[in-house]
């Protein structure tokens, strides 16, 4: 070997931006070993959390700090604070008194767990069917997703054009056969039902994907072995792609179940808790007494209900976690 050869082996490697090779080397031995990193390294840290951590302080602990200082206090936005004590808790769990917004959790629970059982189904068989090679796959795929990109205004024009009892696409087309037009948005189970087939249409073209990211995840090779030991479509499915799914399974059953006990807008936009406080949920209840309007405020009842609220969906959290803990890990 050269002399130029030999330098060439001793000198470290510079790239373009001047980093040499030995210097990475050294710091990827420092965090293996334990080794404390740098003031560098340590302001780098903070400043990729900083952000996160400000929106979390600003959006989400200031307002709920806000919200829950009135809980023990009865407040209607105007005139005196007076100081109650647990009355508002009182109130809360007094049937006679809160009958709504007990009618508004049950009719919370039931529109996510009848949604959840279309939606998610629905979006692991697309997204199973879509990572197959067919015919105009990404033109589907676009389509699907597309209604996730809709806002919630577009989307009652849209079931307002196609449901309205007197000119409605769907009515029209009853009345055309000789059948009288249904009105969708009277009766508490058909608001209901149109309120779950607005949010699975909204939803599901996202829970696709994140289902299709997951089973392109998964090594082709497992299933020519399948097919090769006479294992068939379906047993394939359920033996292979839902198990090695467990963690996007996972994730996506959160974020769906946590969305629809917390859906707000939606309800607000097509029937504000119409009829009856048929179609009222939990979110819609509280908005309500901090913002319906100056009569209806309640600032101390609404603190007390949003505080109950949070712990419900906390508990339904913590339940769903653990009970879906071993489906986290893929072995």
């Amino acid at each position: 070997m050269g002399t130029k050869g030999v330098l060439c082996s001793v000198v470290p490697k510079e790239d373009k931006g001047g980093f040499s090779v030995a210097e990475g080397k050294t710091k990827v031995k420092k965090a293996r070993s334990g080794e404390k990193p740098g003031a560098v390294e340590l302001i780098q840290s903070y400043l990729m959390v900083a952000g996160t951590v400000l929106g979390v302080v600003i959006f989400v602990a200031i307002p709920l700090g806000w919200v829950l200082r009135w809980f023990m206090s009865k407040y209607k936005g105007y005139g005196k604070i007076k100081y109650v004590g647990f009355d508002n808790f009182k109130r809360l769990f007094d049937m006679s008194k809160s009958a709504l917004y007990w009618q508004s959790i049950r009719n919370t629970f039931v529109f996510a767990i009848g949604k959840l059982l279309v939606e998610i189904p629905l979006a692991l068989v697309t997204a199973f069917i879509l990572t197959r090679k067919i015919k105009f796959r990404n033109f589907f795929r676009a389509m699907y997703f597309m209604p996730s990109m809709i806002s919630v205004a577009i989307m009652g024009v849209v079931f307002t054009y196609l449901f309205s009892h007197q000119s409605g696409v769907v009515n029209n087309i009853i009345r055309q056969f000789g059948g009288k037009g249904v009105e969708w948005f009277s009766g508490k189970t058909s608001a209901m039902l149109m309120l779950m087939i607005a949010s699975i249409w909204q939803n599901f073209g996202l829970n696709m994907l994140f289902f299709m990211t997951g089973l392109q995840s998964i090594d082709p090779a497992m299933y020519e072995a399948a097919t090769v030991d006479g294992a068939s479509n379906t047993r394939q499915f359920f033996s292979i792609t839902i198990p090695l799914l467990g963690p996007v399974l996972q994730m996506v059953l959160m974020n769906a179940i946590l969305g629809s006990l917390k859906v707000t807008d939606l309800v607000l936009t097509f029937t504000n808790g119409r009829p009856n406080g048929g179609t009222e949920v939990m979110m819609t209840y509280v908005y309500k007494l901090f913002f319906d309007s100056a009569s209806a405020m309640d600032y101390g009842f609404g603190a007390a209900t949003t505080a109950f609220t949070a712990l419900i969906l906390g508990i339904v959290t913590i339940f769903y976690l653990k009970s879906t803990k071993k489906s986290a890990n893929v072995y």
